[in-house]
């Protein structure tokens, strides 16, 4: 199998659009993309929300050096928590 070389460049190449002018700015519009996110807020809620378990960290410290959480079942339920919920 001969694999052709300018393959990508001619890809490229190809690929343009063609458009010779620059987008015009439209002058009249103060608009941001940006979104704008405070996240100041979110932390500071986040460092004065009340724990519910004061033991959780070392709970989970203690089961993460169990081993009791790496089996294939629970790969595959956080994968599927992962896919189902997002991180």
């Amino acid at each position: 199998m001969k694999i052709e070389t300018g393959g990508i460049q001619n890809f490229y190449d190809n690929s343009q659009t063609g458009q010779t002018k620059p987008a015009r700015k439209i002058s009249d519009i103060d608009a941001d993309a940006s979104l704008g996110i405070n996240y100041n807020e979110i932390i500071e809620t986040a460092l004065n929300t009340p724990a519910q378990d004061p033991n959780a960290v070392q709970k989970a410290k203690d089961l993460l050096l169990s081993g009791m959480l790496d089996s294939p079942q629970n790969t595959r339920d956080a994968a599927e928590n992962i896919i189902k919920f997002g991180f």
